[in-house]
Formats: structure tokens, C-alpha cells, sequence
């Protein structure tokens, strides 16, 4: 892009990590733009009314997501349309507009981008493609620091295998980091499959971290089988949370709606179990027989690894491996690369 101001605004806004929304707005306001010349690209509600209005959420939600996915590009998974900032707005999108969203210079930037374009200082076109390639720009400098992290880690292996308890150390630090939500499911997948030839029990594929469980037709974040059948024997729902005897009932549906009969439901929370909820839990198996229990993230992992202790690196291998391959939809960049840094640190003494 020949512009170098706007070319900077919209490398800021396509950088940003604590905002993944405004680089999808700008993606489908100028994808609008190319595609239909006539209308004004600050006008992406239909709402406004005007004759050159369009639906920025359309294009998004059709095209944008698509190629999003396709391409592994660290923009948010939904479409920019129906964060807080941008879900209630019915005017036009004009640069003093002043948008409650943070940072709020980002926004202001955004809105200057769409401006550019209205008053003709740049191109739809060149907005589109700078866009572009500043995320892949972005998403490789990532992926050179994530390389550049396994990297270091391989060459440190020649140190002592760290024991049960400094494994559950690194653990708890990484689920203590933000946007760690996912983490708790790949903690029990991690435990299977490092273990599962002794089980003879395997995980199902994990469902995509945002899918509701009512559209996969799955019974929790993640299923167990027998190695040899399909059927779930065991359903396991991660909570960042306590969890609640609503949270048991919902469950409970979920059984009932079920074609099979399962042998145990598992919550694994982070937070606190109260005896409550633990009672009410233990009482299902009466009901039901089907045996339902509360239990806390740490403490599962820990008993499984003095259970297993031979293959404790084998299961933090296996976590490292789930983590890394998980989409950024699901685990940031910054928390993949805070497991490894800690991970070095614990493995080097440091």
C-alpha cells in the first residue's frame, strides 16, 4: 500500500492481541466495498436504511469466516458484528462516531480506515490486501516464536524428567493464565491418549471449542470409548466454574437424549466443590446408573499421575502436542507459548 499512515492504522488494528474483532470488521466492510462499488463502506447496517447500506455481517458471517478458518488466520472465530461494540449500532460508522470498545484507539483507527476509503485517499482493494497480509505477516511472526520455543525445548531434553508433582506445578501455572478455558480438556485428552493402551480406553476427536453441545450431538467436552468400540462409556464436562445442580439436571438431559447408556459423567472444575453439589451427584447413580461425579481439575491430575508415573512425560508430551495443534480460535498463540516458556523453565532449572 502506497499510503504509509493508513497502511500503519491498519497494521495495528490486524496486531492488536486484545482486540480480534476490528480486523474482521475491516476485512468485511472492504471485501463489501470490492464486491459492490456502489455502496458506502461505512454504512454496514441494514438498519441505517439508505439505499447504500449493506449487511457488514452478511459478508462476514458468509465469506470472511470461511476464509478465516480456512487459512488458520488469528482473527476472532464470529463475526465482528455481534461483539458488544459493534452489535447495536444503526448509523453510519463515521470517524467521530464515538464506539464504546476498547482500545479505544483501535476503534478510532478503524473508523478512520473506512473514511479513507468513503472519501477515495485509498482503495477498497488495497485495504483488503493489506489486511490480509498483515495477518499472515502476523501469523508467521507467531509461528516463528513458537518454533523458535519447541526448538530451545528439544535441545534440553537431555536433563531429568521432571516428577508427578513439578508436572502438576506447570500445570496450574498454565491454567491460571487468561483465556485458559480450553486447557482443562486437553488435560483429560492428554491423560488417554498417553494411557490408553493400559485402559484400553481411547478419546473421541474433540469438538471445536465454541460448538454447543446440542449441535454436535456430543455428551460432554470430551467423550471416552472402549479402544475397539464407538459407543461413550465415559463423558467428561470441563467448567472454569463450580459447578451446580443445574449443571448436573442439564446434564442429565443430555443422558436421556442420548441412543446409549453411558457408565459415568465427569465435571472436572477449577473451582471450588461444594458438598452440596457432590451429594446431589452421588445420588444420581440411584436414579439413573449412571455415576456422576464433581472433581477438581489438580487433583485428577495429580492421582492419574502417581497412578501412571512411568508416563508422566509421556502425558505432558501429549498435552504439549493437543495445545500446540489447537486452532487460535480455541488457545491463543500467547498461551501456547507461555506452556512452552514454562515448560523450559521448569525442564532447565530456571
Amino acid at each position: 500500500m502506497q499510503d504509509a499512515v493508513t497502511a500503519e492504522k491498519i497494521a495495528a488494528i490486524a496486531t492488536n492481541i486484545s482486540n480480534r474483532a476490528l480486523v474482521r470488521l475491516l476485512l468485511a466492510a472492504s471485501l463489501a466495498k470490492v464486491h459492490r462499488p456502489e455502496i458506502d463502506i461505512r454504512k454496514p447496517y441494514t438498519e441505517i436504511g439508505a439505499h447504500d447500506a449493506y449487511s457488514g455481517r452478511s459478508y462476514d458471517e458468509q465469506y470472511i469466516a470461511n476464509f478465516v478458518e480456512r487459512h488458520d488466520l488469528p482473527c476472532n472465530p464470529t463475526t465482528a458484528f455481534l461483539t458488544p461494540a459493534l452489535r447495536n449500532i444503526d448509523t453510519i460508522l463515521s470517524r467521530d462516531l464515538e464506539i464504546v470498545g476498547r482500545p479505544r484507539d483501535l476503534y478510532k483507527k478503524a473508523l478512520e480506515v473506512l473514511h479513507e476509503v468513503y472519501e477515495g485517499k485509498v482503495s477498497a482493494e488495497d485495504v483488503l490486501a493489506e489486511t490480509i497480509r498483515d495477518l499472515l505477516m502476523f501469523k508467521a511472526a507467531k509461528s516463528e516464536a513458537l518454533s523458535s520455543l519447541m526448538q530451545r525445548l528439544q535441545g534440553a531434553r537431555d536433563v531429568p524428567p521432571l516428577s508427578s508433582d513439578g508436572i502438576v506445578t506447570l500445570i496450574d501455572q498454565h491454567l491460571k493464565s487468561p483465556h485458559a478455558s480450553r486447557l482443562p480438556v486437553l488435560v483429560v485428552a492428554a491423560a488417554y491418549a498417553s494411557a490408553g493402551e493400559f485402559l484400553q480406553e481411547k478419546h473421541l476427536p474433540l469438538q471445536s471449542h465454541n460448538a454447543a453441545d446440542l449441535q454436535t450431538g456430543a455428551l460432554g467436552d470430551v467423550e471416552i470409548t472402549l479402544t475397539n468400540e464407538d459407543a461413550v462409556v465415559t463423558s467428561y464436562e470441563m467448567k472454569m466454574k463450580r459447578v451446580t445442580k443445574l449443571d448436573i439436571d442439564y446434564a442429565l438431559r443430555k443422558i436421556e437424549r442420548s441412543s446409549h447408556q453411558i457408565d459415568n459423567y465427569i465435571f472436572i472444575t477449577t473451582d471450588v466443590i461444594s458438598d452440596e453439589v457432590s451429594d446431589y451427584a452421588r445420588s444420581i447413580y440411584d436414579q439413573t446408573g449412571v455415576e456422576v461425579v464433581v472433581l477438581d481439575c489438580l487433583s485428577f491430575l495429580r492421582h492419574f499421575l502417581h497412578l501412571f508415573h512411568r508416563l508422566r512425560m509421556q502425558f505432558l508430551d501429549e498435552y504439549q502436542r493437543l495445545l500446540v495443534a489447537e486452532p487460535e480460535s480455541a488457545v491463543r498463540q500467547e498461551l501456547k507459548q507461555v506452556f512452552l516458556a514454562l515448560r523450559l523453565a521448569a525442564e532447565s532449572g530456571e
